[in-house]
């Protein structure tokens, strides 16, 4: 795994773990954050994107 990988941070949406560097499939995964605590809120994040585009697809 390459240096800058393991300093990654990933969300396995499906099965709701936290990976550090990509583990997974890529469709299976949100990321890469830069701390295992943002990886953790990371359907809290797509949340908030999500709202944020919303409005600026109102405007």
């Amino acid at each position: 795994m390459a240096e800058q990988e393991q300093g990654q941070w990933w969300y396995n949406h499906k099965t709701g773990e936290v990976e550090q560097g990509p583990q997974s499939l890529g469709s299976d995964r949100d990321g890469p954050y830069a701390s295992e605590a943002d990886a953790r809120r990371a359907p809290e994040i797509a949340r908030e994107r999500a709202r944020a585009w919303a409005v600026d697809e109102e405007e």
